[in-house]
């Protein structure tokens, strides 16, 4: 394939960015939060959250433009800063949440289409992963055919998906009750009592999950026309999708008390629009949310492979994950990205409630490369590199990086012990790639005594993953 045709525009770009974000989680916001807040609570929530990812896109931004040669974001500007091993636990950390993130994706579906046929369940029956895993391979050799195809599809859909959520807003808006929303702003009746700080710290782990996709245009930096295109794409989904966020989590509290919100199946924006307007709501979201996971799991189907792909053309990851098939797309990290969702898949037999599981875990293992990315920034503007060029950004850069960093940490710890220690459970076996791409280079295997200590500690973490889940002080 051409370069000239691997090119993406500003509006492909921003496309990839509002098709990472817009998935699974905007569908089930309404549920999520009212069973841990109420208006207020999640007024709080969105300001914590979106003010953090702000600073964290606004980071993205500078970042592609003061270091235009570093693809792939994520993994890349944690490498650049950190050395060698964080930056494949970035690179790792970050593939292999987005493959949990996607087999999110097909347990919503399965349990969507389990509102109307009752063989798929909750997700998580025989026939529900049958057909889940013929999903799986029917997009994998979609996308063999070529990356540029499956970009003009993910544009499609993304237009196709935002379509009944604009449209869940608006009926939502024509049937808004002033009254039911100061009825429920402080938390409603009927719930259990909670401080501010418990609603708060309840929702962290599903706002993070709505946001990621963030850097969907980052990701995909190398395919720009203009670097200057990834910052501005990044900006404009973020601000785009944000405000849809907080209108489909608040807008509920004005048409339906707190329980009654609470006590909805997913995907409980299908729930709400019944209640206002009929079944035919119903129906009308779930095919919206088919139709939106769908093209989120495309995009970060791209996604997953892309990290993977350019990890291993910089040599931290095994050679053979750098190939490509004579359709330009990185055929190895795809069979690889889909064989680890295939697994995912299947292990959903055995969770109680596997798309909440999900949900959390892919959180928590795309905080730690979000972290590098914050902290990188940080450290080039501290240290001034870069800063020849338009030094007076030097200190707003440098604070903005410094919230994001510390937005980050505080969702870490937000999230709870026991995501560490599965995120551990994960990270430690992953380091074998690691492993086994040093010693195809003949290198050492780490450099620094740094680099010992950060893999001590997920060694022992996996271990008391391990004795935690067999002792049942850990679940799924």
């Amino acid at each position: 394939m051409a370069e000239s045709q691997q090119k993406f525009s500003l509006f492909s770009l921003t496309a990839m960015v509002v098709g990472s974000m817009v998935g699974a989680g905007i569908f089930s916001l309404p549920r999520t939060f009212g069973i841990a807040t109420g208006p207020f609570g999640a007024i709080v929530a969105w300001c914590i959250a979106g003010g953090g990812m702000y600073m964290l896109a606004r980071v993205f931004q500078a970042l592609a433009e003061r270091k235009p040669g570093l693809d792939a974001g994520v993994y890349a500007y944690a490498k650049e800063g950190f050395g060698d091993y964080p930056g494949f636990l970035s690179a790792f950390g970050y593939w292999i949440g987005s493959c949990i993130g996607n087999v999110s994706y097909w347990v919503l579906i399965k349990s969507t289409l389990g509102g109307f046929f009752p063989v798929f369940g909750d997700g998580n029956t025989v026939v529900a992963i049958v057909v889940a895993s013929i999903g799986i391979w029917l997009f994998h050799f979609m996308i063999l055919k070529g990356i540029q195809q499956a970009a003009l599809i993910n544009t499609v859909v993304t237009v196709a998906k935002v379509v009944p959520i604009i449209a869940f807003i608006i009926i939502l808006f024509v049937f808004f009750k002033l009254d039911l929303f100061r009825l429920n702003f402080w938390g409603g009746e009927g719930m259990p009592e909670a401080s501010l700080l418990e609603q708060v710290r309840a929702t962290m782990l599903a706002t993070v999950f709505v946001f990621i996709g963030i850097e969907g245009a980052s990701n995909y930096s190398r395919y720009a026309r203009t670097r200057t295109d990834v910052g501005t794409a990044t900006i404009m989904g973020f601000v785009g999708v944000s405000a849809l966020m907080v209108l489909v989590t608040l807008l509920p509290y004005a048409v339906l008390q707190r329980p009654e919100i609470a006590a909805m199946s997913q995907p409980s924006m299908a729930g709400v629009l019944a209640a206002v307007v009929g079944p035919w709501g119903a129906v009308f979201i779930s095919i919206g949310v088919i139709v939106s996971v769908l093209g989120a799991y495309l995009a970060w189907s791209l996604v997953c492979a892309e990290v993977l792909y350019i990890a291993a053309r910089t040599n931290d990851m095994p050679r053979l994950f750098g190939t490509e098939n004579q359709n330009k797309v990185p055929a190895a990290a795809l069979w690889l990205t889909n064989g680890i969702v295939q697994l995912f898949v299947i292990s959903t037999y055995w969770s109680r409630d596997a798309f909440a599981l999900m949900l959390n875990l892919t959180s928590a293992m795309s905080l730690i490369p979000y972290l590098f990315v914050a902290a990188f920034g940080f450290l080039l503007a501290k240290r001034r590199l870069t800063y020849d060029l338009r030094p007076e950004e030097r200190n707003r850069d440098l604070t903005i990086a410094s919230i994001a960093a510390i937005y980050t940490i505080f969702m870490i710890v937000a999230g709870g012990m026991k995501f560490v220690l599965l995120s551990a459970l994960l990270y430690a076996p992953g380091t074998i790639l690691y492993f086994w791409a040093r010693r195809e280079q003949g290198k050492q295997i780490f450099n620094t005594a740094a680099d010992w200590v950060i893999f001590a500690a997920a060694v022992i973490g996996c271990i008391v993953a391990i004795i935690a889940l067999a002792t049942g002080y850990l679940t799924i």
